[in-house]
């Protein structure tokens, strides 16, 4: 138990429950799914903000350190008591065995219903509490009492449904500034774009500085993810083309509303340059940690270079910035877009600058060969045939067929290929095969 009443969770300052936290977190942090560093132990950590959301629950803001890494910041919502119920014993993280948490049961409060509710609720009546601020749009009216349940699968971040009307995605590795998938849902739902679930309410902070915590969406419950979709025709033998069609369509009209949304930016005749000397050094610092990669640097290079020397040769404009078939819903014959959020490990400030839209075009195509990679034998077929009805169904509805741009298509692809090795080493060694294998085609292509 606490050592006196006045030592409550919620009165105790940063340095105090570091001293209770610390261990533990640096041993359950490293083997969360959403937690970046993976690669090596975490050399130090600091609590930069704390605040109870109810009697036992508290709301943190960490930093932790890697060795030769950033700095990170991530959103942690934590439960304090004496003894933990049999029902939250997979919410178990540890006992302090030091500090004035010393004795009691720490856990992932996320996972704790009663939490997940009271966290609704919060949404549900804007205000403030302490540093976080809570708001809504007025023009959507959010029930009491629907039943959390966390979704489940690989994620970046964590989401909680409530009685499958809304989701709730909660960041964990937060950035300064306004997170894109607030910033853009928002935009495009004052333009009636109905191809992205419009946000609902949201909180963010503003120690230690402003940062978006979570936005909730309208939940689609009879809808399927893109990557479901795909396996099951590839399962099946079926064709894809039609979906994936209809999928450039749907692409294409994000686009343009993008453009509505936020304008595009003018011409740049140094982009193209710019662009390649930017994908040229994340290949070689992938490189440097992926040596796998370096047989086919040369050709790899001469595919940036020939974007330096034709230029980008369109306006840049808001785009997705990590669109894949995983971010891609699909309710009632029709697909929508989720996830604004770009590559989390990109900065923030690069993943809302304005990009060419052929980038989205070409996470796309790298998605589909994903997804046949999944089955033996490769089916290379099913490949080309969701390429060219993808590409097709875009330039049915945008002025631009990205077919027109191969060179910039190939650079793209290939940037994003880097992008899979990298990660996938990082967290998944077993799917590195995958994009190797994009990057042996893209080489010889190139």
């Amino acid at each position: 138990m606490l050592k006196t009443a006045s030592q409550s969770p919620s009165s105790l300052s940063p340095p105090q429950l570091l001293t209770s936290l610390a261990g533990l977190l640096r041993e359950w942090l490293p083997r969360q799914r959403w937690f970046a560093g993976k690669g090596g132990p975490v050399t130090d950590l600091a609590v930069l903000s704390t605040t109870a959301l109810h009697p036992g629950c508290l709301h943190l803001l960490i930093r932790t350190s890697h060795a030769g890494q950033p700095d990170d910041c991530y959103q942690l919502i934590l439960g304090v008591r004496e003894y933990l119920p049999f029902r939250l014993q997979h919410a178990f993280i540890g006992r302090p065995d030091t500090g004035p948490l010393a004795g009691l049961t720490v856990y992932d409060a996320l996972l704790d219903p009663r939490s997940a509710t009271l966290l609704l609720e919060r949404l549900r009546a804007p205000g403030t509490l302490g540093p976080l601020r809570f708001e809504r749009d007025a023009r959507t009216m959010v029930p009491e009492g629907l039943e959390p349940r966390l979704l489940e699968g690989e994620q970046s971040n964590t989401s909680l449904v409530y009685g499958n009307s809304f989701i709730l995605k909660l960041f964990r590795r937060v950035h300064y500034g306004i997170n894109p998938d607030l910033e853009v849902p928002r935009a495009l739902a004052r333009g009636g774009c109905a191809r992205v679930p419009e946000a609902v309410a949201w909180f963010w902070t503003t120690e230690p500085h402003k940062m978006t915590l979570g936005v909730l969406q309208p939940f689609l419950p009879e809808a399927t993810d893109g990557w479901t979709l795909a396996l099951q025709s590839l399962a099946s033998g079926e064709d894809f083309s039609d979906q994936a069609y209809e999928l450039g369509r749907a692409t294409a009209e994000v686009h343009l509303a993008l453009t509505r949304a936020f304008a595009t930016e003018p011409l740049d005749p140094d982009g193209g340059r710019r662009l390649a000397a930017a994908m040229t050094g994340r290949l070689e610092k992938a490189a440097a940690q992926v040596p796998e990669l370096a047989p086919y640097m040369p050709r790899l290079k001469a595919a940036y270079g020939a974007v330096a020397a034709r230029g980008l040769g369109r306006p840049t404009q808001r785009i997705h910035g990590d669109l894949h078939l995983g971010q891609v819903l699909q309710a009632e014959q029709r697909w929508f877009v989720i996830d604004f959020e770009g590559e989390p490990a990109r900065p923030l400030a690069e993943r809302r600058h304005a990009q060419a839209p052929v980038r989205d075009v070409a996470g796309m195509l790298r998605s589909f060969d994903y997804a046949a990679y999944t089955r033996r034998p490769w089916r290379a077929q099913w490949v080309d045939r969701c390429r060219e009805a993808y590409c097709a169904g875009y330039a049915a509805e945008s002025p631009w067929d990205p077919r027109a741009d191969a060179e910039l298509l190939r650079a793209y692809e290939t940037d994003r290929a880097v992008y899979e090795v990298l990660y996938e080493t990082r967290h998944r060694p077993d799917w590195v095969p995958v994009p190797m294998a994009a990057i042996a085609r893209l080489a010889e292509g190139s």
